[in-house]
């Protein structure tokens, strides 16, 4: 069974990573590069400040940098302990894919996924009532797992198991977060 996944995930991912062309490899390493996305995560920090003042801010900023220190430890324990050849390092697809990009760690599960999962699920579920069309928010995860795709990084079940411990984690330390801002802030618009 577990061989009959691994067949069909790489067939998946060969099917993806094909539909890429030369024409575009620049613009999926600039999407991949974690960096590039700075403009998003300043716009996001000013919709905090706008939204919750400088203090609460900071005190959020502070439980989504430790949401992304335990998601992304977590990705690396995973990674080291199935380690699962990324498909640019696999020998039976190397090849004949496209690889864009080439890492020798491992693969499974994607950090990238999880992380910006984890993230957007945390702002979301604790704006999604107050910020019309936040839901928009999960095209960044989307996007930026599908380049660790394209650029032959990842195969399809490392970034649907990144997002899915991704919105695991995110959605348990939005619950943590609520618990400590009403003993915190009590008179806070929670």
């Amino acid at each position: 069974m577990l061989e009959k996944i691994l067949s069909l995930d790489t067939e998946l991912f060969v099917f993806l990573n094909g539909l890429g062309s030369e024409t575009y490899d620049g613009l999926w390493l600039f999407i991949t590069k974690q960096s590039n996305w700075i403009p998003l995560f300043l716009l996001l920090a000013y919709v905090l400040y706008k939204k919750l003042g400088a203090k609460q801010t900071l005190y959020m900023l502070l439980f989504i940098a430790v949401l992304v220190t335990i998601t992304d430890q977590t990705a690396n324990l995973f990674k080291n302990g199935f380690q699962r050849l990324r498909p640019c390092n696999n020998p039976e697809i190397s090849s004949f894919i496209r690889v864009v990009q080439f890492r020798n760690s491992f693969s499974f599960f994607s950090g990238h996924a999880a992380n910006s999962m984890a993230v957007a699920t945390f702002l979301f579920f604790n704006f999604k009532h107050k910020i019309k069309y936040f839901g928009f928010l999960f095209l960044w995860p989307l996007i930026f797992a599908y380049s660790r795709i394209y650029l032959g990084l990842h195969y399809p079940s490392d970034i649907l198991t990144g997002y899915l411990v991704g919105f695991i984690f995110g959605f348990s330390m939005f619950k943590i977060y609520k618990a400590a801002q009403l003993k915190y802030f009590p008179r806070s618009d929670n």
